[in-house]
């Protein structure tokens, strides 16, 4: 069961913010206004944001990568370059360069160096 839908979600009722990998879910996240507003509140709130695979393309759209460094899957590497941002191919990158902690990872096979990252990150939130 959903919990509550992007339109009517605040991200003051949240600690954190995890966007999923894989092509569709990010293109459509990132297609839907309010997602993308959803996403971008978590950076103006200072609150950790992890992201797998094509997840960061609705950073991307929420204009926040600029200044940061991440990964992400290969082929968003100009995306995120052209929106300003660092692209690195690693396991996981854990970036504070800015508002918040931007944790990313690249691929399912790179899911738990990522969850632990981003277990460690919540564990002081």
């Amino acid at each position: 069961d959903v919990d509550a839908v992007v339109e009517s979600a605040e991200s003051s009722e949240y600690d954190a913010l995890v966007l999923p990998g894989g092509v569709a879910n990010p293109d459509f996240l990132r297609m839907n206004p309010d997602a993308v507003a959803f996403a971008r509140s978590f950076f103006d709130a200072g609150k950790p944001v992890a992201v797998i695979c094509h997840g960061p393309w609705t950073l991307v759209e929420a204009g926040v990568v600029a200044g940061r460094t991440l990964t992400s899957w290969p082929s968003l590497r100009t995306d995120i370059t052209n929106a300003g941002g660092t692209w690195v191919d690693e396991e996981v990158v854990v970036c504070t360069s800015g508002p918040n902690t931007l944790i990313s990872s690249r691929r399912p096979d790179d899911l738990p160096a990522f969850c632990a990252k981003l277990t460690d990150t919540l564990a002081t939130v």
